[in-house]
């Protein structure tokens, strides 16, 4: 079994008009999530952290696994080999209330944003993971993976 220096657990959130929930951090995009605590299944982190990041409660049931990726990376607070594994869940709408972040993360929390996926697929912006546009046209088409597909490590 691989041992990762941190596992991350991340919901790809859309909504009715099939756009893309993601949170700035620094100078990149990313999909709300994050680390697995000890104990923790991957759907109850990413659920946990959803509701963290964007006070949406859903159940690990409500959780659709459809990508993972992996790679080494150093970021300053962690080094080592990370893994960050990717859940689908779509609402009709849903206000975004970053109340429950936590101190480490309102360290780096810059806002949110929606993105449709021709924005996902135009912008120059940093947006975490890679290959993102291509995996949110599949979903948004009804193209939902068997297992879990592998994305590019992003560092």
């Amino acid at each position: 079994m691989t041992e990762f220096t941190r596992r991350s657990a991340r919901v790809l959130l859309l909504d009715a008009s099939d756009r893309l929930l993601l949170v700035q951090s620094g100078d990149a995009w990313l999909v709300p999530g994050g680390g697995v605590e000890e104990g923790e299944g991957l759907a109850e982190a990413a659920a946990r952290e959803l509701c963290e990041e964007t006070g949406l409660t859903v159940t690990p049931a409500d959780l659709y696994p459809v990508a993972y990726t992996t790679g080494r990376a150093d970021l300053g607070w962690a080094s080592g080999l990370f893994r960050d594994d990717f859940f689908l869940h779509r609402v009709t709408s849903h206000e975004v209330d970053p109340a429950g972040l936590n101190e480490f993360e309102r360290r780096y929390y810059q806002g949110h944003r929606w993105w449709t996926q021709a924005e996902l697929a135009a912008t120059r912006e940093t947006i975490y993971p890679a290959n993102l546009a291509a995996l949110v046209a599949d979903l948004i088409a009804g193209r939902l993976p068997a297992t879990p597909i592998a994305l590019p490590w992003h560092h």
